[in-house]
């Protein structure tokens, strides 16, 4: 049984000995960082509602489905009739109408492609293969949880191939880059099977890709044959671009493809350094769903014992310290609470203090310096008296703000509940 509590938060602003840092000239690639990051204005996606259609896009839908009859009226894609009159459908008509600007030439030469390489590729029973990838699962490429709108979120990260062992053992030769690709398309059908495909649903799935210790040069040939299947046969599948840990070279690279990619597909991209990384991630998704070595409290094993318990966000400013305070805890309940800070780099405690005068302040934690690096803290309590918890991260040797998250549970005794 959850007992009630009050939690109080008290941010206090502390004089450091520190000197203020000196106001630095940006660098070229930081400038060019900001280029790349707000040159284009935020993606809208598709609502797919007719009603929302102009007049000129619903004639192209109505001729897409036209040339669809003459020839592949009994095709389907994702177990969805391409001609059957489901609303279904013509979300997934308009997906390669958006592709190819609503030229409906254009569009059916895309997906006369797409269903032929569907076909020679056998994405239809490609779920249930088994690839022999299970040292990359939860690794390079996985699904993982939800961003604040409901779409899926897909997380990619290559730094473990920067191990010529793993590199040779995965992308040794023709056949293993194949089964790779295979691999890497199965995991992004797991994640349009989570779609809706309604008019007005979640339509399009969140790629996050981390750029940490990625061996650019060794994945080149991998990375532009996962890019080219992606363009060609899963148009408009992807809400939002998220690179993060990027590199200074990424910025230097992005302004040399930039001039080949539509705008639409440029409003798309969201890019984080290193030091941004929890920060940005949780414009997006909640806490609670961010893995945990992206500054985040979803460990792996948490979906089966349901969804995750909301957290609460706060954020700590450079020169500043917070008191997480959390009130009402009766003698014998037991306290169990998750922390996290985006980019730790400052000092954290915990203590009990009891609400009777004169007993003493129990010290959980003594002050401890957490490293960027560091995991979400996760601890449990057991008090003997009333009182109440305080958790405090202390960032006033920074001049850095901070993001942070946190949740707790209190519960009484099983004998009192």
């Amino acid at each position: 049984m959850e007992a009630i509590s009050h939690l109080t938060v008290q941010k206090q602003k502390l004089e450091t000995t520190t000197d203020s840092p000196k106001p630095t000239k940006k660098s070229f690639v930081s400038t060019l960082m900001e280029v790349a990051t707000l040159r284009s204005p935020s993606f809208k996606e598709d609502t797919y509602l007719l009603s929302n259609l102009k007049n000129i896009e619903k004639k192209a839908l109505q001729e897409l489905k036209d040339k669809l009859s003459v020839s592949h009226s009994s095709e389907s894609m994702w177990g969805i009739h391409l001609l059957g009159g489901d609303e279904r459908a013509d979300v997934i008509l308009l997906k390669f109408l958006r592709a190819r600007d609503f030229k409906v030439s254009d569009s059916f030469s895309m997906l006369q492609k797409c269903l032929g390489w569907r076909k020679e590729f056998g994405t239809e029973n490609i779920m249930d293969e088994d690839l022999g990838f299970k040292e990359l699962e939860e690794v390079v490429a996985y699904m993982h949880g939800y961003d604040r709108d409901g779409h899926p979120v897909c997380y990619n990260a290559y730094g473990v191939f920067k191990d010529k062992e793993m590199y040779e053992r995965i992308f040794g030769d023709e056949e293993k880059l194949k089964m790779f690709l295979k691999w890497r398309v199965q995991v992004l059908e797991k994640g349009i099977n989570l779609l809706h495909f309604k008019p007005g649903g979640v339509n399009s799935i969140i790629q996050v890709t981390d750029l940490k210790d990625m061996p650019k040069r060794e994945l080149r040939v991998a990375s532009n044959q996962i890019l080219s299947l992606f363009q060609d046969n899963y148009p408009e599948m992807v809400a939002r671009k998220v690179f993060i840990n990027v590199p200074w070279y990424f910025s230097m690279l992005y302004s040399m493809f930039s001039p080949f990619l539509t705008q639409r597909t440029k409003s798309k991209f969201v890019i984080a350094r290193e030091n941004k990384v929890a920060e940005t991630l949780y414009k997006f998704i909640r806490p609670e769903n961010v893995p945990v070595q992206y500054g985040g409290l979803s460990r792996p094993g948490d979906s089966p014992n349901g969804p995750p318990k909301p957290a609460s966000e706060f954020t700590i400013k450079g020169g500043e310290k917070v008191n997480l305070e959390i009130d009402g805890i009766e003698a014998g309940a037991t306290i169990t609470w998750d922390l996290v800070v985006g980019g730790w780099d400052l000092e954290y405690s915990a203590e009990f203090v009891p609400s009777v005068e004169g007993s003493y302040t129990i010290a959980i934690q003594k002050p401890k310096w957490i490293a960027a690096s560091g995991e979400p803290i996760h601890n449990t309590f057991t008090s003997k008296e009333h009182g109440k918890m305080v958790l405090s991260v202390n960032n006033t040797i920074s001049r850095k703000r901070k993001v942070a998250a946190y949740r707790y549970y209190v519960r009484k005794p099983t004998s009192l509940a």
